[in-house]
């Protein structure tokens, strides 16, 4: 077998979703498998090196923001648009030299010689197309296919996901389950959650909080009107504080107590989980459920659909049912002894979700591959 001196095989991760404006729950993976993969013991650390397209406005004189990371970056001549395309085309393969090309996302490329591995996030554009434009069902079909012709080996954050993944064609084989983690924001900043509310003319009341991409797989506006039925119905009319770009579809408009805050710093987001009543997270569909995640390690009770992230540690409530979303809302919201509950159950949850734990079973799943190539490689 190839690879460095202690046995590792030589990996490139492709990060280029970190370059985009807005990474999304990709880019939060990619970050906290690199934060993991820095909290491993050096012994069980592969060479590890990070491919991307040129910076926007990046110039050789200044330092380019993913070198913060920690890990050597190699840098693409092209524009992310123009790089991701010639992927696409099979125009331009990785870099030579590594046993093994991980893909973050399934934007994937022809890899020569490496072993190629693929996280596939979810196939939720087959299961509720009417979710997704239909150029972005139409590019993520056509990706599908080319990671699944190109890909060894595939990494995949649930159950079902795996299942939908094999059904697509992937030899169920291939396919490891390995969950997001949870602990990659920075400690809570108080002072700039509490300057936040005050901008948002909430002050020091309790506030209810729903954090995600404002699109209607997030099913937001059933959230919304189940918030307008119980608002009566607390103790006062405590705010429901919505946290997230802007995506696609209807636009979401603020209504009586719904306060709408956009986009907001790691720090911030920290410092509103750990203030929150409750985190309601109600989406039609998930592959796995990030913010549920965060939520907990703050020590937020959380109000979700059922998902593959929360385990049995949410207070589970249908999303298509407004009842069922409203009466979740008020018994976390107002029962204490429910919150208790809740709060004891996402320690015990997130407990299972250390970044450093699953950036260690990613390593394994490195070495997978590279013994697949060497298999190949030998016959």
């Amino acid at each position: 077998m190839s690879g460095t001196d202690d046995g590792h095989p030589r990996v490139l991760m492709v990060v280029e979703q970190l370059r985009r404006s807005t990474p999304g729950g990709i880019g939060t993976y990619a970050r906290g498998l690199l934060q993991g993969l820095r909290g491993l013991d050096p012994a069980d650390r592969p060479d590890v090196e990070l491919l991307a397209s040129r910076a926007a406005g990046h110039r050789g004189d200044r330092r380019d923001p993913l070198d913060d990371l920690g890990f050597p970056v190699h840098v693409s001549a092209l524009p992310g648009p123009v790089l991701t395309r010639a992927w696409d085309r099979d125009l331009l393969r990785s870099p030579a030299g590594y046993d093994v090309v991980h893909a973050v996302s399934l934007a994937t490329m022809g890899t020569g010689d490496a072993a190629l591995v693929s996280t596939v996030h979810d196939l939720l554009w087959r299961r509720l197309p009417e979710a997704y434009p239909r150029r972005g069902r139409e590019w993520h079909e056509a990706a599908l296919q080319r990671s699944l012709r190109r890909a060894t080996r595939f990494i995949v954050p649930a159950d079902v996901v795996a299942a939908d993944l094999v059904e697509a064609g992937a030899p169920p084989e291939a396919v490891t389950v390995i969950p997001m983690g949870g602990d990659h924001l920075p400690p809570p900043d108080l002072e700039a959650g509490e300057a936040l509310l005050d901008r948002l003319g909430i002050g020091g009341r309790p506030f209810l909080l729903s954090v995600g991409t404002l699109e209607p797989r997030k099913n937001l506006v059933r959230l919304t009107d189940a918030y307008g039925r119980i608002r009566g119905s607390l103790p006062e009319p405590w705010p429901l504080v919505v946290v997230g770009p802007a995506g696609w579809g209807e636009r979401l408009e603020a209504s009586p107590g719904v306060v709408l805050a956009g986009m907001v710093t790691p720090g911030e987001l920290a410092a509103l989980y750990a203030m929150t009543r409750l985190l309601a997270y109600v989406p039609l569909i998930e592959g796995f459920g990030l913010p549920p995640v965060e939520a907990m390690v703050l020590g937020a009770p959380v109000v979700a659909s059922p998902l593959p992230s929360t385990g049995t540690a949410a207070f589970e409530v249908d999303p298509h049912d407004t009842d069922s979303i409203a009466e979740g809302l008020l018994t976390v919201a107002t029962d204490a002894a429910v919150r208790e509950r809740l709060q004891l159950a996402g320690r015990r949850r997130v407990a299972e979700c250390s970044w450093t734990t699953i950036a260690g079973r990613h390593v394994a799943v490195w070495h997978e591959a590279a013994a697949d190539r060497e298999g190949r490689r030998g016959r």
